[in-house]
């Protein structure tokens, strides 16, 4: 008899042990006031894993969304399912890669075509869309590259982006529903918000006179940003909210130098000391002018070109009478021109995210900060082209490390809103741009 006592009372000792220990690792990491059982990410093609100029599998693994919904789940959050690109078609819409670096030590980056989950070719409305193999099934992250703030509420828009339109039923050409409606069909407990920065940046990598790429009015970006805010919140769900980075800072606009390409033409003649582009003028026109260092050329310009008989006519950008084009060139003016509607747009997000009581994610400051650079667990990341660690060869989305910094940038921003308690991640665990 005292020995089944001893027996029980060591078995209650053990099981107070165990208790004590789960309750000790429940408020190590907890959800706080927030509920992460179904996290959705809404988003473009940051949100999505788009890097390297394309979407594909390995790029949706390490999407952002998808490396937070990880660090969720060991504070309490539920399964987070990606439209993920099937094996055998990896390489998605196709993307580039560094196979290394020539002898002047510019890099070697080519396209990878094969295993592509291109099904095809259409036209809907005079509009030209690639169409992708179709995903069936359960999703969490709601990243379409592309989308744009008008299209959120546009109930024709999976007709003519061929990303949203493999995660819809219908076919292009016979869509109707709109991204706002598609994201919130589902019940959710707690959201990201990334939207707005392909309002900015269609503008921005375009020749700036494009009605397609044209920078959306700050009323309709006012309109149409509150009304998804208020649907992703109308039934309680918790989240954050990211501002738009200034796109200057990224590789795209300043990997490729306006005193570079005057160094490179001055090999083939002292002569050559300004580069020529047409740029916008304070009428809103586009002109011939002498290229400045406040002057952006960008990352797809092939510098090869400079110099060359393009468009018909010798000494291309060497000459007055043969500018850059204004699609390769974002000029001091059209740099003014973005700031100006970023620090709008960034102002109506910050005011929606204090109407509904929602944390931001400042991206603006994060990747000003990452222009000077910064150093965590151990590695370096800056906005360098390549080397910089946290853009992808297109210059514009992030490499796993950037995305794992990025996550780990939000988990601060949710731990101090809503108390939990998130754990962080190890950016020195994941790649930068690798040479394949």
């Amino acid at each position: 008899m005292k020995l089944n006592y001893l027996i029980l009372a060591f078995a209650a000792c053990i099981l107070s042990f165990s208790a004590c220990k789960k309750d000790k690792t429940n408020n190590i990491n907890n959800s706080g006031s927030a509920d992460f059982s179904r996290y959705i990410a809404v988003g473009n093609s940051i949100t999505s894993g788009f890097a390297d100029g394309g979407l594909y599998l390995a790029g949706q693994q390490m999407s952002f969304p998808t490396l937070l919904a990880g660090q969720m789940k060991l504070a309490g959050g539920g399964t987070f399912t990606s439209p993920y690109f099937s094996a055998d078609q990896a390489n998605g819409s196709g993307y580039l890669k560094l196979t290394g670096y020539n002898a002047d030590g510019t890099p070697v980056i080519v396209p990878v075509s094969d295993k592509l989950a291109v099904r095809g070719q259409t036209s809907v409305a005079g509009v030209n869309v690639t169409l992708y193999t179709k995903y069936t099934g359960e999703i969490n992250n709601y990243g379409v590259p592309g989308i744009k703030m008008a299209d959120v509420t546009n109930p024709l828009y999976g007709n003519f982006n061929g990303y949203f339109e493999r995660l819809l039923s219908g076919n292009a050409g016979t869509n109707t529903t709109a991204y706002l409606d598609f994201v919130t069909a589902k019940p959710f407990t707690f959201f990201t918000c990334w939207l707005g920065n392909n309002d900015v940046l269609g503008y921005a990598t375009s020749d700036g006179t494009s009605a397609a790429n044209a920078l959306t009015p700050t009323t309709n970006f006012t309109d149409i940003y509150n009304t998804a805010i208020a649907a992703l919140t109308k039934n309680g769900a918790k989240g954050v909210v990211a501002t738009i980075p200034d796109v200057t800072v990224i590789p795209f606009f300043h990997y490729i130098t306006v005193p570079l390409l005057v160094a490179a033409a001055q090999k083939a003649s002292p002569a050559f000391t300004n580069i020529y582009i047409q740029a916008l003028d304070a009428s809103g026109a586009y002109v011939t002018r002498a290229a400045t260092t406040a002057d952006y050329i960008m990352l797809t310009f092939d510098a090869k070109q400079l110099g060359a008989t393009v468009n018909g006519m010798p000494l291309y950008g060497l000459s007055p009478a043969n500018p850059l084009l204004s699609k390769e060139v974002l000029d001091a003016n059209e740099v003014s021109k973005v700031q100006n509607f970023v620090n709008n747009y960034n102002g109506i997000i910050k005011a929606a995210a204090a109407k509904y009581n929602l944390p931001v994610f400042d991206a603006y400051t994060l990747l000003n900060q990452l222009k000077v650079g910064i150093t965590q667990n151990g590695v370096n990341l800056n906005t360098n082209f390549i080397t910089g660690g946290f853009f992808s060869l297109d210059g514009t989305h992030f490499t796993p490390r950037g995305n794992a910094y990025t996550a780990d940038e939000i988990i601060k921003v949710i731990n101090a809103k809503y108390q939990s308690k998130i754990p962080a991640l190890d950016i020195s665990a994941y790649n930068g741009v690798k040479v394949n």
